[in-house]
C-alpha cells in the first residue's frame, strides 16, 4: 500500500510539471515579466526576484533595492522602471504607505551598468485612509504616450495616478483617481479601443486556503469607469474572472501581461500555493486568451496522446502510408435484424498495419480524420530541452512508435524513425489569443528563419513564416 501511494504521488507530479515553471520559481507578488539582454526578469515582494535564460527555468538572482511589496516593472526607451510600495497593506494594523519608482539601464545585477537610481514618493496612504498605497501597476497608453500607476488593497479604493514617463515622478497637480474596490494588485491593459482593469479578488497570504483570483472590467477611458460583462462597475465590487484554482494549485494573483508576437499572448501571476511545489508560492506563466474582446487565461499545454487538425480545412496530421482498411463487417443498415446481438469492435491497432509502413523517413500529410494509428500522436515534453517563456518543448511520436516529427531541409516536415533529441525534431506549442495553437520546431535545417507548421494546402503541411491572420498556421489539439 505504501509503495502505492508513492508511485501515485510520483504520477501525479510528473503529470502536474506542465503546469509549473522549473528550477527554483519561488516567488510571490511577482512583477510584470521585463526581458533584457536575452534573458527574463522578475521582482517580488521583500526585495528579489527571479532570472530565466529561456523563460522556463527560473532561479533567484534578480536584484531590487528597497524591499518593500508588489513591485512592478517597465521598460520606457532604453531604462527600466520599476514601482513598489514600502509599506501599507494593513500591516502592522494601519493603512499607511507609499508608491516609490526608481530607474535602472539595466535588470543585470552583473552589468557594469547596474544601478538604481534613488526612489521617488509618487503617490501615499494615512493610517486611517479608506485607501493602502501599495500594490502599483505601471501602464503605458499607447494611444497617448502618458504613464498611469494604479494602487490600493481591498482594505478600500483602488487608485490611478499620472505619472511623467521621463523622470517616474507623479505629474505636478495631478490628483489620484477612484476606480475599483475589493480588489488589488491591480494594472492596465490596452487592447481593440478599450481599457482593462485587472486586479486580485479575495484573500492572500494563507498558503493553500487563499482565495486569490483574478478578475477584469473595462472601459473607453483610462480613468474609468469600469465595467465587468455583466455591466457593474467595479467600483461597486464588479468583475469578470480571468483565472482562479487548478485541482492543484490555488490562490492566483498579481497578473501581468507579456506580448510574444501578434496573436500569441501570455499572462504571468503567482499561485499562493503549489501543491506539487511543497505548496510554496510560485511563479506561473499561461497562454492569455480573448473571448469576445475579454482576457481568459488559456490552457497549459500537457503531455498525452491527441488529434492535430489543421484550422485550414480541419484535417488530421498523419503520416503519408497507405489507408489499411478496418476488416469489420459493414452494418447492412437497410437489413437490420432486431434480434441479432450488437457487438462492440475496437479500434484498428499499431499491430495491424505498422508493417505495411515503409521503413526509415515518411512524408507527412493531412487527412479525413479516423482515428486510425498513423494519425495518434503522443507528445512528451523533453525537460533537457530547456524551454521558451511560459513553456517547454515536446518531441511528437507517432503512438507506440519512435517515429517523430522533424523539420528536414527545404522548409519540410517529415517523420523519422527514431528521436535523437536533434534541435529540428523539438517543437514549441504556444496557444494564440483564439484558442488554437500554432507549432514551431526549435530550428530547421539549412535555414535561421523562423518558422511555423503550415498546411499550405488542405492536405499539404509543410513550415512558413508565421502569419497570425491565417487558418494555415493554426491546429486544433483534441486529446484522445
Amino acid at each position: 500500500m505504501k509503495k502505492s501511494i508513492i508511485l501515485s504521488a510520483v504520477l501525479a507530479l510528473m503529470s502536474m510539471s506542465a503546469f509549473a515553471q522549473e528550477g527554483q520559481p519561488w516567488i510571490h507578488d511577482p512583477s510584470t515579466i521585463m526581458e533584457c539582454d536575452g534573458k527574463y526578469y522578475t521582482f517580488g515582494t521583500g526585495g528579489g526576484g527571479l532570472i530565466s535564460e529561456d523563460g522556463w527555468n527560473w532561479f533567484p538572482g534578480a536584484e531590487r533595492p528597497g524591499g518593500g511589496a508588489a513591485p512592478d516593472a517597465m521598460k520606457i526607451g532604453s531604462r527600466y522602471l520599476v514601482a513598489y510600495s514600502s509599506t501599507g497593506g494593513g500591516l502592522g494594523g494601519g493603512h499607511a504607505g507609499r508608491i516609490l519608482t526608481m530607474w535602472n539601464r539595466t535588470l543585470d545585477p552583473n552589468s557594469p551598468d547596474f544601478g538604481f537610481t534613488e526612489p521617488i514618493e509618487v503617490a501615499s496612504s494615512e493610517v486611517d485612509e479608506d485607501c493602502d498605497a501599495i500594490d502599483a501597476g505601471l501602464f503605458m497608453d499607447p494611444t497617448s504616450g502618458r504613464l498611469w500607476c494604479t494602487y490600493g488593497t481591498y482594505f478600500g479604493f483602488i487608485r490611478i495616478v499620472e505619472l511623467d514617463p521621463l523622470t517616474g515622478a507623479r505629474v505636478e497637480g495631478n490628483e489620484p483617481v477612484n476606480i475599483a474596490i475589493d480588489c488589488e494588485a491591480t494594472t492596465i491593459i490596452w487592447r481593440n479601443g478599450w481599457y482593462y482593469l485587472l486586479g486580485t479578488h479575495g484573500t492572500c497570504c494563507d498558503g493553500v486556503n487563499s482565495t486569490y483570483n483574478i478578475v477584469v472590467g473595462r472601459s473607453r477611458n483610462v480613468t474609468g469607469p469600469y465595467l465587468d460583462n455583466v455591466g457593474r462597475d467595479m467600483i461597486a465590487g464588479g468583475g469578470k474572472m480571468v483565472v482562479d484554482a487548478t485541482d492543484r494549485q490555488f490562490g492566483a494573483g498579481h497578473f501581468g501581461r507579456w506580448i510574444e508576437d501578434e496573436g500569441v499572448e501570455k499572462m504571468s501571476f503567482h499561485w499562493e500555493a503549489d501543491l506539487d511545489r511543497g505548496g510554496r508560492s510560485v511563479l506561473a506563466i499561461r497562454p492569455l486568451l480573448w473571448v469576445g474582446d475579454w482576457p481568459v487565461a488559456g490552457d497549459a499545454f500537457s503531455d498525452g496522446v491527441y488529434e492535430i487538425s489543421s484550422v485550414r480545412r480541419g484535417y488530421a496530421l498523419e503520416l503519408a502510408v497507405d489507408f489499411v482498411r478496418h476488416d469489420i463487417p459493414r452494418s447492412r443498415f437497410w437489413m437490420i435484424d432486431p434480434n441479432e446481438p450488437v457487438v462492440s469492435y475496437p479500434n484498428q491497432t499499431l499491430e495491424e498495419v505498422v508493417a505495411t509502413w515503409p521503413e526509415g523517413e515518411i512524408a507527412t500529410r493531412c487527412g479525413d480524420w479516423m482515428n486510425r494509428p498513423h494519425q495518434r500522436w503522443s507528445l512528451t515534453a523533453v525537460s533537457e530541452a530547456g524551454g521558451y517563456l511560459g513553456g517547454q518543448y515536446y518531441k511528437m511520436c507517432i503512438e507506440g512508435t519512435d517515429r517523430v516529427l522533424a523539420a528536414a531541409e527545404g522548409a519540410e516536415v517529415v517523420v523519422v524513425p527514431e528521436f535523437t533529441g536533434a534541435p529540428e525534431q523539438l517543437w514549441r506549442i504556444e496557444q494564440l489569443t483564439d484558442g488554437t495553437y500554432r507549432i514551431m520546431p526549435k530550428s530547421v535545417p539549412g535555414t535561421s528563419r523562423q518558422y511555423v507548421l503550415t498546411s499550405v494546402a488542405d492536405s499539404t503541411p509543410s513550415l512558413a513564416e508565421y502569419m497570425c491572420g491565417s487558418d494555415n498556421c493554426k491546429w486544433v489539439f483534441r486529446r484522445k
